[in-house]
């Protein structure tokens, strides 16, 4: 297996902004799977809006007809290349193209897509690109053995970013920000940050790698392994709509349900935190009696008041902020700067700015946070 050059990473935030930097150049971001490669087009569309198309190409599964077709053009006696409306081309304004998974695409498409990369005209058949186009391309590492090929006159032609997978923090900030994340599962992360860590941080070639990813880290993407399911990003987001309608289905259901998301040893300590909302004081008691409503048990329940913290944030409104802070004061104070950091994170920032009584917990723990 090749080798890959540790240290030399990048955040997914970093690589969209090395490309918007240089929109001219081609990017490769490549990265283990299920990290959110993908997910950098979202971040184009928020930043540059209707100014531009958008062109989401999974080249994995395109053929020669799916990129462009010959037109026989009878006045002129010639056949041009007319490329598929996929590619946005047809609405005159500058697109960004994501070839997604290009590295597993047949060699012809692969060959077909290469005038995108070139720097004086890149064209698409017969059309060229707009002017003000982003091209950028996404694939997994060599050594996540899943098939990824790229020839060296290819190489030659792209910027390859290596992109690291997100940290536990790095993904609680982006669930708070989505707001449609389970406060199970963001508080399954939080307990369990090493279920955001990544089979090439137990890379050694002196001990047996396959033995030691399987047992320091039950959790991740394991190359050395076959595998049915693991914990990446991705998967903890499908993950997170099981557990947000575990109402509709038993506990059987649930942890079968979880395994094939997430993996076994992910799907029973996920459980767990699914078990622990029953340790939980009710909401409606919190907000009408915050001084005296029952906390969880904060030396054993750690699991609980992990839960009770994210779906507070989840449920505040600025009718139930005050309350809720004076309910969170009474917990340890690691409880309460994790509620205040996620809370200012969140979609419902404005809501805990508004409340008098979390902006004079600020100013008094501002060193906490």
């Amino acid at each position: 297996m090749s080798k890959v050059s540790f240290g030399k990473t990048v955040s997914l935030k970093q690589a969209v902004q090395i490309i918007m930097a240089a929109p001219e150049n081609v990017f490769m971001l490549r990265g283990e799977p299920g990290i959110g490669k993908s997910s950098a087009m979202d971040v184009f569309e928020r930043m540059y809006g209707d100014s531009m198309s958008y062109a989401y190409v999974d080249c994995g599964n395109k053929d020669l007809g799916d990129i462009a077709m010959p037109v026989v053009n009878r006045e002129a006696r010639i056949t041009e290349y007319f490329p598929n409306a996929v590619f946005q081309l047809q609405r005159g304004k500058p697109v960004v193209i994501m070839l997604d998974e290009f590295t597993k695409a047949p060699q012809p498409v692969q060959n077909m897509l290469h005038p995108l990369f070139e720097t004086r005209n890149p064209r698409l058949g017969d059309i060229p690109l707009p002017k003000g186009s982003i091209v950028f391309l996404t694939g997994n590492l060599t050594t996540d053995g899943v098939g990824d090929q790229l020839k060296a006159h290819t190489r030659n032609r792209v910027c390859e970013l290596i992109v690291r997978k997100a940290t536990s923090e790095e993904w609680l900030e982006w669930a708070a920000h989505k707001g449609t994340i389970d406060p199970i599962v963001m508080a399954f992360v939080h307990q369990f940050p090493q279920v955001m860590g990544s089979y090439l941080d137990y890379a050694d070639e002196k001990v047996n790698e396959k033995q030691k990813v399987n047992t320091e880290n039950p959790y991740i993407y394991n190359p050395r392994t076959v595998q049915t399911a693991f914990v990446s990003p991705r998967s903890l987001e499908r993950a997170s709509n099981v557990v947000a309608r575990r109402d509709r289905i038993d506990s059987d259901s649930l942890i079968a349900a979880l395994a094939g998301t997430i993996g076994e040893a992910g799907a029973r300590d996920l459980q767990a935190f699914v078990e622990y909302q029953d340790k939980l004081p009710k909401w409606e008691d919190i907000i009408a009696n915050p001084l005296t409503a029952k906390l969880p048990d904060q030396n054993k329940d750690v699991g609980a008041c992990s839960v009770l913290v994210f779906g507070a944030v989840q449920r505040m409104t600025k009718e139930t902020i005050n309350p809720l802070v004076d309910y969170i004061e009474r917990m340890h104070l690691e409880w309460q700067a994790c509620f205040a950091t996620h809370a200012a994170a969140s979609p419902k920032q404005q809501v805990a700015l508004s409340s008098g009584k979390f902006g004079k917990w600020i100013l008094r723990n501002v060193d906490v946070l």
